[in-house]
Parts: structure tokens; C-alpha cells; sequence
């Protein structure tokens, strides 16, 4: 047996080549391998509504399944399809990062094929501990425009996936992993390949051969070949791997946060995650509140938004924001570590108190996972606090993701904005108001430990058109 391929940095092919200039040596061999797809009469999928592409594609931007609405279609178009997962720990904000990676990635792989990234289901998070609330197998159409995102790179929801390649079997799942021994000798250097696997494998053969796993909460999905790779390195390190190495016509990369961005901060970047549009009911739910409760409107506050994200390019300092501060409080796991970046409930009143003053703010709005005993101390101290609070009915409807987002959207829409040490949550409300336009100094804020004089804030990452 042929020992693995290995791709280092100085292997990557040149994406101005032909596909054929540089083939690497031997094919990444599986676990478990299935020559072909099943049947359609072989599988049976639970019937539900499939999202079809007349509905993902409101603007015909990229349209990814518009053609391919069918096995046969899709085959005429030699689509591939790239799926991804994250560590199942991982939250709603992390995930949404590795989104950026992956469409980066897909960005590079269509230079040489039609590749279209296939959108993972959500659910079963951490953080989405609303009980009695079904929130597994959750499309993104439910929390963001697909359209907007189609017009970056092409997308498609899973279930759409499913009705395109012919039913619900991944071809192959590459479940990526570290290098076991680390850094050798304190040298980084970029490089992918086959490995036995580190952890426990998370999927299981069935008595057909096919991998049983967790798939986003759709049980009827199979996985025809699974394979752990050990990658250090940016993204585009698997492009070789998926391009040369494999004919599947989809694949998936588990465990995708292994990877890290091709181009954090820049034109890419940003692109990306401009297109990450929030649903439009949504922004409408948190428009309304901030309204009523919040005495702030786009029109007075300076924060127009373009429905096209591609038109929105808003000076830096335009924004003026909401007459309130916009806070965002994060406890549970934060506090359980005991950090000392993160502040007491007096200690965060305090500075509120000090912030309102300072800017002559007449509201405060608080985002925060505190639990029922710390969210009675927080009113009795700051009682003129509001809270996006929805009933159980809203909960069922808009998720905790939906309720996330419009406490997200109301922060990013204050005047003066701060958040939490390291909280992605915190830092995705960063870069919806750069994308806006406020002024940096009344963004990137977070709050000091109690033991904590001055701490260090925020870093700006400018953003790129």
C-alpha cells in the first residue's frame, strides 16, 4: 500500500493552470467505499416540504439550482456539491464564521469546476436551550437571505441538495482533523493529508456498508465514504484534495473550523460577509421594537439600509444610531470559567451607568444569556433596561437563532455599542456596524473585569469594498 498523499504549501497547484497540468500522486483511499449511488427506489426520505430554487433565488443572482432541478439537470451540469459541518459545541456565531471560510473555498474550487456550496441545516446548539421548541433541520432561509448570499457565491439549502443530486447520500465525508503531533519542531507549515483518526469516529457502517451519522438531524442521510484528514493550514490547502483527488460529486468537510480563512479582514472576507444578510422578517421584528421601545428609526438615525448588500457601502462615521446603548452581556460559560475579563452584574451596571451619562442616552438595551436569578438582580439595578423578550408563540415561530439575531440587530443599531470579551456574539455586532457605517470609537467596546483597571478593546478590522 501506497504511503498517503501529502499536500504541502509549495505543492498547491496554480489556479491559472489547466486541471490536468498537475495530478498528484494516488487516490485518498476511504473507510468504506460504494462504487455508486443508490437507487432512488432504494432509499426512502421523510416527506416534508423541499425548498426548491424558485424560492431560494428571488433575484436570480448565481441561482445555483434554477437549472438543476433535478437529478438529471444537475448531471448535465457536472455540478459538484461541497457540505460542511463544525464541532457540534460550536455556537451560532462561530458557525457563521466557518461559513466565510467555505464559501471562500468553494470561490476557489469553481475556477476549475461548478461547484456550489450546500447550506448545513441548523440546529441542536448549545446556546438554543428554549425548551419544548423543535429546533433541528432548520433552513437559512429562516434566518437570512439566501438570495444575498447567492449573489456572492452559489448556494443551496439541503433539502434542495437532496432533490438535485438524486437523494439523500453524501459521496464522500472528509472529516478533518489536527495534525496528532502538532507543530513539528515549532515550524508551521500548511499541509493536508489521510490520517487515521484521532477521535472516536462519529459515524457508524450500517448493514448495507453505508455511514450512519449525525447529518444535520436528517437520519435518512447516508454517507457512502467517510476518511480523516489531518489539515493545518488556510482552506484553500483542501482545494488540491477535493479538485485532484477525489471524482465524488459531493463532498463533505466535517469538523470545518479545523481550517482557517484564506484572506481574514480583506476584500474576500468582507464580500462574504456582507452577503450574510439577516432575514428580512426579522430586521422588520427588530425595526418595529426599536421603534416602539427604543425611539429610534433609519431615517433619524442615519442607518438606511440597502436591501442589495452589494449597493451598501456606507461611509465610516455616517451611521448616527438609536438614542440608547446597546449592550451585550455575556454570562453562563463566560462566568463558569471564572474570567477575569468578564464582569460582575455590579460591575457592568456601573459602567452602563457611566456610558449613559457620558453619551446622554435616554435607553439601554441588553442582549444577554443571563439566567432567571441574574436577570431579576440586573432589573432591580438597572430597572430602565429593555429586553427583546417574545412570547412562546414568537419563540416557536422565530427560534432562539431568529431571537438572537434581533437582539444582534437592535445592538447594531445603538449609538454607542459594548459587548463582551472574545464573544463572537460581540463580534459579529462589530461588523454589522462597520458594515452601517458608525464611527469605530462607538463600536469596538467591551467591558473590563472587575479586577481590571483598563483592558484592552476590541481590535477594528476595517472594512474592504
Amino acid at each position: 500500500m501506497e504511503s498517503p498523499t501529502t499536500f504541502t504549501k509549495d505543492l498547491t497547484f496554480n489556479q491559472s493552470r489547466s486541471p490536468n497540468s498537475h495530478v498528484f500522486k494516488g487516490p485518498v483511499s476511504g473507510q468504506g467505499q460504494h462504487d455508486q449511488m443508490p437507487s432512488r427506489d432504494e432509499w426512502k426520505i421523510n416527506q416534508g416540504p423541499v425548498v426548491t430554487a424558485d424560492i431560494l433565488s428571488e433575484d436570480g443572482a448565481f441561482g445555483a439550482g434554477q437549472s438543476g432541478k433535478s437529478p438529471a439537470a444537475a448531471a448535465a451540469r457536472d455540478i459538484r456539491y461541497l457540505l460542511y459541518d463544525v464541532n457540534p459545541p460550536e455556537g451560532f456565531n462561530l458557525r457563521r464564521d466557518v461559513y466565510i471560510r467555505m464559501a471562500s473555498l468553494v470561490k476557489t474550487l469553481r475556477k476549475q469546476g461548478d461547484w456550489v456550496l450546500v447550506l448545513p441545516p441548523w440546529g441542536r446548539l448549545y446556546h438554543w436551550q428554549s425548551p419544548d421548541i423543535h429546533q433541528v433541520r432548520i433552513p437559512w432561509g429562516e434566518f437570512f437571505s439566501v438570495s444575498s448570499l447567492q449573489a456572492n457565491v452559489p448556494v443551496v439549502e439541503y433539502e434542495e441538495f437532496i432533490a438535485e443530486s438524486g437523494g439523500p447520500f453524501v459521496q464522500k465525508v472528509l472529516v478533518l482533523q489536527n495534525y496528532a503531533e502538532g507543530w513539528t519542531e515549532g515550524k508551521w507549515e500548511e499541509k493536508v493529508e489521510e490520517r487515521p483518526c484521532i477521535e472516536r469516529l462519529m459515524y457508524s457502517r450500517d448493514k448495507q456498508g453505508y455511514y450512519r451519522g449525525w447529518f444535520w438531524g436528517y437520519e435518512e442521510t447516508r454517507g457512502l465514504n467517510v476518511t480523516c484528514m489531518s489539515a493545518q493550514g488556510h482552506a484553500s490547502i483542501l482545494a488540491p484534495v477535493l479538485l485532484q483527488n477525489t471524482t465524488a460529486t459531493s463532498v463533505m468537510l466535517d469538523r470545518a473550523e479545523t481550517v482557517l480563512h484564506d484572506h481574514y479582514a480583506g476584500k474576500d472576507y468582507w464580500d462574504t460577509r456582507r452577503s450574510m444578510v439577516f432575514a428580512k422578517h426579522l430586521r422588520i421584528i427588530a425595526d418595529e421594537f426599536r421603534a416602539k421601545y427604543l425611539n429610534s428609526t433609519d431615517e433619524y438615525d442615519q442607518t438606511v439600509y440597502h436591501e442589495d448588500w452589494t449597493h451598501m457601502k456606507a461611509k465610516l462615521g455616517s451611521a448616527k444610531g438609536g438614542p440608547y446603548l446597546g449592550v451585550h452581556l455575556r454570562r453562563k460559560d463566560f462566568i463558569w470559567g471564572h474570567r477575569e475579563d468578564v464582569p460582575s452584574l455590579k460591575g457592568a451596571v456601573k459602567k452602563i451607568r457611566s456610558l449613559t451619562k457620558k453619551h446622554k442616552l435616554d435607553g439601554v438595551f441588553v442582549a444577554t444569556d443571563a439566567n432567571e436569578e441574574e436577570l431579576e438582580e440586573l432589573k432591580r439595578m438597572l430597572p430602565e433596561m429593555v429586553r427583546f423578550e417574545p412570547t412562546w408563540e414568537d419563540l416557536e415561530l422565530l427560534k432562539d437563532g431568529g431571537v438572537a439575531i434581533i437582539d444582534q440587530w437592535i445592538c447594531v443599531h445603538a449609538r454607542y455599542f459594548i459587548g463582551t470579551s472574545l464573544s463572537t456574539f460581540s463580534f459579529r455586532i462589530h461588523e454589522e456596524r462597520e458594515i452601517l457605517g458608525f464611527d469605530p470609537k462607538t463600536t469596538y467596546n467591551r467591558f473590563c473585569g472587575d479586577s481590571e483597571k483598563e483592558c484592552e478593546q476590541p481590535t477594528h478590522w476595517k472594512i474592504v469594498y
